[in-house]
Parts: C-alpha cells; sequence; structure tokens
C-alpha cells in the first residue's frame, strides 16, 4: 500500500489505514487516517515515527507489538462513536514490512452470526 495511487479505492473507503514500516516509520495512510489524525498533523505524518504519535501507556505497548510482530485488535469508545482497531504485521515478499492500523466504526448493534461449516 505503499503508493495509494494505485490502489484509489482505499482512499474513499470509510475506514481509517495508517501504515508503518520495519522500523515503525509511516509510510502512508488513506484520506480517513489523514482526517481522524489531521490535528496531529494529518499527511505530514508520513516519515515520522509511529511511536510519537501514541502516549503512554499505548506507546510501549505499540513497541512490544513491533519487536514481536504480533497482532492486536480490539475496541475502544470515542466522542460516543464505537470503533473496532485492527493492528497488524504485514509482509512485502514473505518478509515483515511493518504495520498496518485499521480503524472503523462500528454501529451501535452489531450482528453477530455463527456459522459452521
Amino acid at each position: 500500500m505503499r503508493e495509494t495511487n494505485d490502489h484509489v479505492w482505499v482512499n474513499e473507503l470509510p475506514v481509517a489505514i495508517t501504515v508503518c514500516d520495519a522500523n515503525g516509520i509511516i509510510v502512508d495512510m488513506n484520506e480517513r487516517a489523514a482526517e481522524t489524525f489531521q490535528n496531529e498533523g494529518g499527511r505530514a505524518l508520513i516519515g515520522t515515527d509511529v511511536l510519537a504519535c501514541h502516549p503512554e501507556p499505548a506507546r510501549t505497548k505499540l513497541g512490544r507489538l513491533l519487536a514481536s510482530k504480533q497482532q492486536n485488535v480490539y475496541t475502544i469508545e470515542k466522542r460516543g462513536a464505537k470503533k473496532l482497531i485492527y493492528q497488524s504485521p504485514w509482509f512485502e515478499g514473505g518478509r515483515y514490512a511493518g504495520f498496518v492500523e485499521i480503524s472503523l466504526e462500528l454501529p451501535a448493534d452489531v450482528p453477530h452470526f455463527v456459522r459452521e461449516g
């Protein structure tokens, strides 16, 4: 996802997507992420350390995730909106390339289905 122009659809997707490299440097973000982090600099955050964007204790936890290459999934509520946060390592040619954070707003009541088979 380094070149969002190659994937134009990602800019209008109603989720915030932020990508950092293996060193924790933000290398890309879609339009929703730029809007979400506008007060922190928006697109100017590209090229900066993702850890600097997080207060403690989130900074320490994210640092551990980057080092261990482990996935992290949780929900938050912010300004009355419930969001799903999905943080996952990404790979290029089978080699660890960094982390992706996807943040999406959830409806108040999310249906849950159990499907077998």
